[in-house]
């Protein structure tokens, strides 16, 4: 990986490029690059996809690194079968944050006795698909993030179309209509990773569409565009997000016999503690974690509330950010939460955040039609 980095200088190269010139599996490769990356041995960018370029310590690292040639490699089904039969314990663990494409830092949690993005690109590998479901805000699309830097995302609606995944003519600068392949395709052809965001609000005819390219056919139809067909190259692979308490997500059987695997992502509280988040928000968050739970409430704080709420405390002080965790909750919950930030953080009592009083010296004076 690094030999062939440093090779191509002045290339930026996409882990699809990668994975066509060294012969490895797509896991294999996307593993390689990001090891370069944090140990400052590569340079990562790219806006969409991932894309990588040697540094000044490229062609070091390439001193010892051994590549061998095409072909040399088992078979990617073959490479999955010895990835799910390794024992845990043998395989270096990735424990430390993890950069976001877009520079969030991601910390990993435990998932079947591995860190969750170890364990999300072992099922890849093995190509079962996953289905993560949970609260919003738990942080669902910010694991698939971590684990797959070559990720696609379409966020899922209402109003998503078959259009959104397989494709659909649009009209050009010149005005003439051209095919324009949907993001099912694109991940299709070129071997990445697709999140099906919000998958459950989707129209379950829209989803069909999905379904052919998940099954052993590995391939779709574009009935719109001459009705070509396209095969799914290595490396493809799906994962759909669920919120089960968002009002109109529904979880099909057809949708959820496609995901052998379901995991349920909740918040981490002690992540927000170890994140500095106030620990009286914290115990509050807890609390009404519990009723939620127990079915006495509908919402409780999740990690993304937390953060909002650390942030906004160190711009605009406790009291406010106090009042706006019980502006954002549910109108039919927001006396539950008042009751809770009161006996939690000792305040007499907290409402929604409000612009008050007109200030001093602003007043408008009108003087001959005209303001001033």
């Amino acid at each position: 990986m690094a030999r062939l980095l440093a090779d191509r200088p002045a290339d930026p190269l996409t882990i699809g490029d990668m994975t066509r010139q060294l012969g490895h599996s797509h896991g294999a490769v996307r593993n390689a690059a990001l090891t370069l990356v944090r140990r400052g041995e590569a340079d990562q960018g790219g806006t969409g996809q991932p894309e990588f370029r040697a540094n000044a310590k490229t062609a070091t690292a390439a001193q010892t690194a051994v590549i061998s040639p095409p072909g040399t490699h088992a078979p990617r089904a073959q490479a999955a079968t010895a990835c799910t039969t390794t024992p845990a314990a043998a395989t270096p663990k990735q424990t430390g944050p993890i950069r976001r494409a877009g520079g969030q830092l991601y910390h990993p949690r435990e998932l079947a006795d591995l860190p969750d993005v170890e364990a999300l690109n072992r099922l890849r590998d093995a190509d079962v698909p996953v289905l993560l479901y949970g609260p919003p805000g738990t942080g669902k699309t910010s694991l698939v993030e971590a684990a797959f830097p070559d990720l696609l995302t379409v966020a899922g609606d209402g109003d998503t179309t078959v259009g959104d995944l397989i494709g659909e003519y649009t009209q050009d600068d010149a005005g003439a209509y051209v095919f324009q392949y949907g993001l099912l395709v694109t991940a299709m052809t070129e071997g990445r990773a697709l999140l099906i965001d919000d998958a459950t609000l989707i129209s379950p005819k829209v989803l069909a569409a999905l379904y052919p390219a998940m099954d052993g056919r590995k391939q779709i139809q574009v009935k719109a565009h001459k009705g070509e067909t396209i095969k799914a190259e290595p490396g493809f692979y799906v994962v759909a997000g669920h919120n089960p308490g968002v009002h109109g997500a529904v979880l099909t059987e057809a949708l959820s016999s496609r995901f052998s695997v379901q995991i349920q992502v909740g918040t981490d509280y002690d992540l927000a503690l170890a994140l500095r988040v106030d620990a009286r928000v914290v115990r509050v968050a807890r609390h009404l974690a519990r009723q939620v739970e127990l079915g006495e409430l509908g919402w409780a704080p999740q990690l993304r509330e937390l953060l909002s709420y650390q942030k906004t405390e160190t711009v605009l002080g406790t009291k406010a950010a106090l009042a706006n965790l019980v502006g954002i909750a549910p109108v039919e919950d927001r006396d539950a939460v008042a009751a809770a930030v009161i006996k939690a953080a000792g305040v007499k009592q907290v409402a929604p955040l409000t612009l008050g009083k007109q200030l001093p010296g602003s007043t408008v004076s009108v003087h001959r039609g005209r303001s001033r």
